[in-house]
């Protein structure tokens, strides 16, 4: 196998496939599979999944362990595989993932093998079924990203969207009708192994510890052909609200996260009993408590989406009229969030004989990608929070190396020193 240039080849192979679709709309495509198993779609396959890192699977294999075997072996065996209909998936390792709040998140990890096959299927049929997603739909998918999605949210707001409809759907990945899915992809691919293949991802299973569930519910939340099959899933209420919604405010979707953006709380009203019913058509639910109609009019709500919260501020401009804009700055829950991961990379008690400078080596990364998503126009305060708890937490670590009983004792030579050695700040 040769791995030069496969990801432009890769990139042609799927640029031909998206202006086939775009072309003729009803179009069915019944020769897909033998794009699965190419050497250059494999081989870029492989790359995306090392890159995404990621634990072992049920077989215990690890991506290390594929390179010792010899990836060029290994993936040679997976095509002979795929090209003689042998492959059947493992089942998906479940494991929980703690949430803030004390409960906890499942996640599936497929093995390695599995990640490899649903990466190289997702580049083959991924173009087809992007030439018919809306403009409304910014999760998990080419050239789009949360930034831009939180960006019309911004704009939607300040031009007069002073009702939103923040939508929160109730285990969606738990509770995608698996039938009516599989009736949505066969809408644009005929090809049965393609189809076979999708199927028995769906029904491999979970296995939690020794117990083995497999259900006629949902898709497995972390497998890598999980969020293209939920913005598949999905593309049915971005199609309806194009059709019917669109009068009653502007629909932002990032996967399963939801907002509308009305101008009145008569639409908003109306949006929210057209997204009900859309969602009951696909046989999901709104939750009861999270999703909720919020008054952006006088600043004394707001609403959390991917992250920042958004809530409407009154200001004066030169000529001294009032007006309000809508400021974005990270949730609650994300500070939080980023505040536990300082800790944890700073101020354990097996971390005192690290130096500053490995701290920094570590830190600097987290911070870097922080401020690159949570930088917005009107960050500044949050921003400088995050970076006086990480100079007082290098400051606790810093005394507690050096058993000093004042916690925060020499605080401002800290502050020096740490810029001196290039920790990265937030509000930079």
């Amino acid at each position: 196998m040769k791995t030069n240039n496969s990801k432009e080849k890769v990139r042609q192979l799927q640029n031909k496939l998206y202006l086939t679709a775009k072309k003729c709309q009803k179009r069915r495509f019944h020769a897909l599979y033998d794009k699965v198993y190419r050497d250059d779609v494999l081989i870029e396959a492989w790359k995306r999944v090392k890159a995404n890192k990621g634990s072992s699977g049920v077989d215990g294999i690890r991506i290390e362990d594929i390179e010792k075997m010899g990836i060029e072996k290994y993936l040679k065996e997976l095509k002979k595989e795929l090209i003689e209909g042998k492959y059947i998936p493992s089942p998906v390792k479940r494991v929980m993932i703690p949430k803030p709040d004390g409960s906890e998140r499942p996640l599936g990890i497929p093995t390695v093998r599995d990640r490899i096959v649903q990466m190289a299927a997702k580049i083959a049929i991924e173009p087809v079924f992007e030439a018919d997603f809306r403009e409304c739909s910014y999760g998990f998918r080419p050239k789009r990203s949360a930034k831009q999605a939180l960006e019309v949210v911004r704009k939607a707001c300040n031009n007069k969207g002073y009702y939103v409809v923040d939508a929160d759907i109730e285990k969606f990945f738990d509770n995608v009708n698996q039938d009516k899915l599989m009736i949505l992809i066969e809408q644009r691919i005929s090809d049965r192994r393609i189809l076979k293949l999708i199927r028995q991802w769906m029904r491999s299973g979970i296995l939690y510890g020794s117990i083995l569930t497999i259900s006629e519910l949902g898709t497995s939340q972390g497998s890598v052909i999980s969020p293209l099959l939920a913005n598949i899933y999905l593309n049915t209420l971005d199609r309806l609200w194009e059709k019917y919604g669109r009068t009653h405010g502007i629909l932002v979707r990032y996967a399963d996260d939801t907002v509308i953006i009305c101008k009145n709380k008569k639409s908003a009203n109306h949006a929210q009993s057209l997204l009900q019913y859309i969602m009951g058509k696909l046989d999901l639910r709104l939750h009861p408590v999270k999703t909720k109609i919020v008054n952006m009019w006088d600043g004394t709500e707001g609403f959390d989406f991917l992250g920042l919260h958004h809530r409407r501020f009154s200001k004066i401009n030169k000529k001294g009229n009032r007006y309000g804009e809508t400021y974005q700055y990270p949730s609650k829950k994300a500070m939080k969030k980023m505040k536990r991961t300082v800790k944890e990379s700073i101020n354990q008690r097996y971390l005192l004989v690290k130096t500053e400078e490995e701290l920094i080596k570590v830190l600097n990364p987290k911070i870097t990608g922080w401020r690159n998503y949570y930088k917005t126009r009107n960050d500044r305060k949050w921003m400088r929070a995050i970076d006086w708890y990480i100079l007082c937490t290098f400051c606790r670590w810093n005394n507690k190396k050096r058993q000093q009983t004042r916690k925060l004792k020499g605080l401002y030579a800290t502050k020096i020193r740490l810029q001196e050695k290039g920790l990265q700040l937030m509000e930079a």
